[in-house]
């Protein structure tokens, strides 16, 4: 693993797993999720990663125009790394290459520094909860459907659609990618396209844990999936941590104390303690940025991150 002199706060503001019922501080207006966004960014966050939002009814999204409007507003009022997603999924789509062609649609016209780039499909699970929500939900809403209908779905990459990142995002368009991987056998999957000269180093690979359909939060678990990258990609990867749920800040925590980096904010946990709802992305960053601090770790500010990661910068963006 590279160690960088300075830990990379990422900011997830909203994602698509979590529903406006969970929670009344999860951003879905443009508004929000701006504001969401730039709180992070002054808490100590150096990269905003963005999933959109209808904004009538807080339903994800992949709009173009929508993370163009997010987009343009965060970067015009701070110097932050726009992380703009590739795995959300498009609830309106009825085929798999239609599915493909809204994901890579946003990142394609808008041409960010940062995308993110699952290494693999992966069960959600978000369906589980469904029981725990009934008093909150509505009957017949879209939140409602969706908690049902996800129990039927994967979130996808193939090799086609991998491929088509790498060429598409990466080779053409400069983009350097988050690499999310939720299990060990994602980690083999990096190596291999990487091998097969599809992306070249050095990796910003995002271990993520406390999902379902992936790896737990066990202590044991982070380690065994450091240990691993290690082994695969030796100097060639920077390594961040992200862990959904109540375990959110001890799992970062364990990350920034064996030299990697952190990803918070209301897409990964809604919590801030227990019991405590958090009020904005901003709150966990700011907690994990005096953690940091107390540990003696500085935070790299977003020209930092830039040289890092070697982004090629947000004039060579489209927004």
């Amino acid at each position: 693993m590279k160690k960088a002199n300075k830990v990379i706060v990422t900011s997830a503001t909203t994602g698509a797993m979590h529903l406006p019922c969970m929670s009344p501080y999860l951003p879905i207006t443009p508004e929000q999720i701006i504001n969401d966004s730039i709180g992070a960014v002054e808490a100590g966050a150096s990269i905003i990663h963005l999933h959109a939002r209808n904004p009538a009814d807080g339903m994800p999204i992949t709009d173009p125009a929508m993370y163009r409007e997010y987009a343009t507003e965060i970067s015009d009022k701070t110097n932050a790394i726009i992380n703009i997603t590739t795995g959300q999924p498009d609830f309106s789509a009825t085929t798999w290459p239609e599915q493909l062609e809204s994901r890579l649609n946003a990142p394609k016209v808008l041409s960010p520094e940062v995308c993110s780039f699952n290494m693999g499909p992966m069960n959600p699970g978000t369906w589980m909860m469904a029981n725990k929500l009934q008093e909150v939900l509505t009957p017949g809403g879209w939140e409602e459907v969706m908690m049902h209908f996800s129990k039927d779905v994967t979130i996808q990459n193939t090799g086609q659609s991998m491929e088509r990142f790498a060429k598409e995002l990466g080779q053409e368009r400069g983009v350097r990618f988050e690499y999310e991987c939720f299990d060990i056998g994602h980690l083999y999957m990096l190596s291999a396209i990487a091998d097969m000269g599809w992306i070249k180093p050095p990796f910003f690979i995002q271990s993520i844990f406390g999902f379902p359909g992936g790896l737990g939060t066990d202590l044991s678990h982070v380690m065994h999936m450091k240990d691993t990258a290690d082994r695969l990609f030796g100097d060639d990867y920077y390594w961040s941590v992200l862990a959904a749920g109540k375990d959110q800040i001890k799992v970062c925590t364990q990350s920034a104390l064996l030299g990697g980096n952190v990803r918070v904010g209301l897409e990964d946990s809604l919590w801030y303690g227990k019991g405590q709802l958090a009020k904005s992305s901003g709150e966990q960053v700011g907690r994990i940025v005096r953690i940091m601090n107390e540990l003696g770790l500085e935070v790299a500010t977003p020209d930092e991150a830039r040289h890092i990661l070697e982004t090629k910068g947000r004039a060579e963006t489209n927004y």
